[in-house]
C-alpha cells in the first residue's frame, strides 16, 4: 500500500524493554553448516577485544539512555572461548549501565570440549545464569561430518557438568542430517532428552550459501531429508519432546513451561535490543522510529573502528512503518503462541489491515495453515511453521 507510511503512527517506545547482544566472532574450526560471522584466527588478543566490547557497549548506552535490561546473551563465533574476566566485565557494566530485571537472564554459548568444559565454573562465577551448549549430534559419525571438535563422550560429560552448574540449560541438536531416518533420530533424541535440559534447540539441517557444505552438496556429495521424509522427522521431533514435558514455544526451540529463552522471545516478540561485537545487528526505537543498525564484520576493522569512534556501525536505517510491520509479522508467527493485531499496530505504527493481506489470511485460514487463539492473537498451526517462508510473502502487503 502506497499511502500506509502516511498514515503511519509513531512506534510505541513507552517502557519498551531491552535486550543485549554480545558477539564473539572467534571459533577454533570452522563448521562446515556454519554461515554465521565467525572467524578462525590465530593469536587473538583477547583482552583487546574485551575492552573494545565494553567500549561499544558504553558508546550504545548513552545512545539507548537507561533502559530495563531483560537478558544478555553472549553468542558467536565461540564465546566460550572469551576469558571469563572479560564475560564478568561486561556484565557488571550493563548492570550499572541499565536498570537489571530481577530475573535478568545472562546466556553463553559453549561447545562441550574438554578444554571449554573446564571453565564453566568460572563463567558461573562470572555472573552467566544459563548456558546454551552446541552439542549437535550424539554419535561420532554425525560429528565428524558436521565438523565438531569434541566427541559424544565429551558432549554427555559437558552436559552433566553444566546441569549442575547452572540453574538453566539449554543444548542444540542437528536434525534431518543425510541418511537419518525416523527410528535413528527418536532414539538419539529419547537420550538427549533424558539428559534433563529444561530447552532444546531443534535444528533441521539445511545448506546455506557461502558454506563448505552448500559447495559439497552442490557436487552431489551428499543429500538430505526432504519433503515428507522432513516433515515426519519434525513431527517426530515434537512428539518425543512432548513426552519429557517440552513443548514447541517456536518453530525450533522446545522448552519446559516458564523455561523459554527471554532473550530469543525478546527477537521474536520484536522488542527492542542492542548487539555489540564485529557483524552484530540490532534493532532501537527512539523518538517513535525503529532503527535498524549493523556492525562491520570482520573483526580487525570493528577493533579499529571501536578504538577510533567508540563504535563500529556500518549501517544504520529508519525502518519505514510497512517494514516495521513486516518484521514483527515475521518473527511473531514463529511463535506457538502467535501474534497479537494490537502489537503489531503498536510496534508498526498502521492498522493491522495495511500490514495483512485479508483475503490471503482467510485463504490460509481455509488451507489449514493458520488459525485465531485464544485472546485475539494470529498462529501457524503446526502445517503452517513448516511452510512459514512460503506463507509468509503471500500473506504480508
Amino acid at each position: 500500500m502506497t499511502d500506509a507510511p502516511i498514515l503511519a503512527r509513531p512506534a510505541a517506545d513507552i517502557a519498551e524493554p531491552l535486550a543485549l547482544y554480545v558477539h564473539w566472532p572467534f571459533c577454533a574450526a570452522k563448521c562446515p553448516y556454519c554461515d554465521f560471522n565467525s572467524h578462525v584466527r590465530p593469536g587473538v588478543d583477547a583482552a583487546r577485544h574485551g575492552r573494545a566490547l565494553l567500549a561499544e557497549l558504553e558508546h550504545e548506552a548513552g545512545r539507548a539512555g537507561r533502559r530495563r535490561l531483560v537478558s544478555i546473551f553472549f553468542g558467536g563465533g565461540t564465546p566460550s572461548l572469551m576469558p571469563p574476566e572479560a564475560v564478568a566485565a561486561l556484565i557488571a557494566r550493563a548492570r550499572t549501565l541499565f536498570e537489571p530485571a530481577p530475573d535478568l537472564e545472562i546466556t553463553l554459548e559453549a561447545n562441550p570440549t574438554s578444554v571449554e568444559a573446564g571453565k564453566l565454573r568460572e563463567f558461573r562465577a562470572a555472573g552467566v545464569n544459563r548456558l546454551s551448549l552446541g552439542v549437535q549430534a550424539l554419535d561420532a559419525a554425525s560429528l565428524g561430518f558436521l565438523g565438531r571438535n569434541h566427541s559424544a563422550g565429551e558432549a554427555v560429560a559437558a552436559l552433566e557438568h553444566a546441569r549442575a552448574t547452572f540453574p538453566r540449560l539449554s543444548f542444540d541438536l542437528i536434525y534431518a542430517r543425510p541418511g537419518q531416518g525416523e527410528a535413528a533420530w527418536r532414539e538419539e533424541l529419547r537420550r538427549a532428552l533424558s539428559l534433563a535440559a529444561d530447552h532444546l534447540s531443534l535444528y533441521q539441517l539445511t545448506v546455506e550459501p557461502g558454506t563448505r557444505f552448500a559447495t559439497e552438496h552442490a557436487r552431489g556429495a551428499f543429500h538430505l531429508p526432504e519433503g515428507d521424509e522432513a516433515a515426519a522427522l519434525y513431527a517426530a521431533t515434537a512428539e518425543e519432546a512432548a513426552r519429557f514435558g517440552l513443548l514447541p514455544y517456536e518453530v525450533s526451540n522446545y522448552a519446559r513451561p516458564g523455561a523459554e529463552s527471554r532473550h530469543n522471545l525478546a527477537y521474536w516478540r520484536y522488542g527492542d535490543y542492542l548487539g555489540i561485537g564485529a557483524g552484530a545487528h540490532q534493532r532501537l526505537t527512539t523518538g517513535g522510529e525503529v532503527f535498524a543498525a549493523r556492525r562491520h564484520r570482520a573483526p580487525e576493522i570493528w577493533l579499529e573502528r571501536v578504538e577510533r569512534d567508540g563504535h563500529a556501525r556500518v549501517e544504520e536505517e529508519a525502518l519505514t512503518p510497512v517494514e516495521r510491520g513486516r518484521e514483527a509479522m515475521l518473527m511473531g508467527l514463529r511463535l506457538a503462541e502467535g501474534i497479537d493485531p494490537a502489537r503489531i499496530e503498536a510496534r508498526s505504527g498502521l492498522d493491522f489491515d495495511a500490514v495483512v493481506d485479508h483475503a490471503m489470511l482467510e485463504a490460509l485460514m481455509e488451507e489449514g495453515y493458520l488459525r485465531w487463539l485464544p485472546g485475539g492473537r494470529l498462529g501457524a498451526t503446526m502445517e503452517g511453521r513448516l511452510r512459514l517462508d512460503a506463507l509468509l510473502p503471500v500473506l504480508l502487503r
